[in-house]
């Protein structure tokens, strides 16, 4: 059996995976060279600590859910929605148990646990992360629509009409009137 170093070490080389790894389903749209899941996730982490403090919720727990809520996909890849008409949805529970099987206790203890709670979504926190992970997608496809690709308006509207908090649907309305570059004009 591997020693706890040995352990986290092995871990961390397989989240390295998750900077090689690319969106998948922006491709659909005409994106040639999509940004990573790693890349992802780290907006994501971001949205969810500032859309948790204006919620009233845990910012830093916030960012804390969104960090694990893709690192299932160094397992199966990024599979986009299209997928799910021929595959089961991998269970991110199960996909995370086994990632974190031989990781030493505390560490698999609140990995698995922060898992639990994104999917659960049952604190203001998770549905604050989840919120994230919808209002970054809507980020980036206006991001690529600026840059020209047009076939986008089917992801900009799935993440409006998914955001449940109130900061979250604020923030989506006023960044698809505003310019990417918008935060050069202050």
């Amino acid at each position: 059996m591997p020693s706890d170093a040995e352990a986290l070490a092995a871990f961390g080389y397989e989240l390295g995976l998750l900077k090689r790894i690319r969106r998948s389903g922006w491709w659909h749209a005409g994106v040639r060279d999509p940004e990573s899941v790693a890349e992802h996730t780290m907006r994501t982490a971001q949205l969810a600590a500032i859309i948790a403090a204006e919620e009233g919720g845990d910012p830093a727990r916030a960012a804390f859910l969104a960090l694990w809520h893709d690192t299932q996909e160094t397992r199966t890849g990024d599979l986009p929605h299209t997928a799910s008409a021929y595959l089961r949805k991998p269970d991110p529970r199960r996909i995370t148990a086994d990632q974190t099987d031989r990781l030493p206790q505390r560490t698999r203890d609140a990995i698995r646990g922060a898992v639990d709670e994104y999917e659960s979504r049952q604190t203001l926190e998770a549905v604050c992360a989840k919120d994230a992970d919808k209002l970054e997608m809507l980020l980036q496809a206006v991001e690529y629509r600026d840059l020209g690709v047009h076939r986008v308006d089917g992801w900009i509207d799935s993440a409006r009409n998914d955001l449940k908090t109130a900061t979250a649907r604020r923030v989506a309305e006023a960044a698809v009137t505003l310019s990417p570059l918008a935060w050069r004009d202050r």
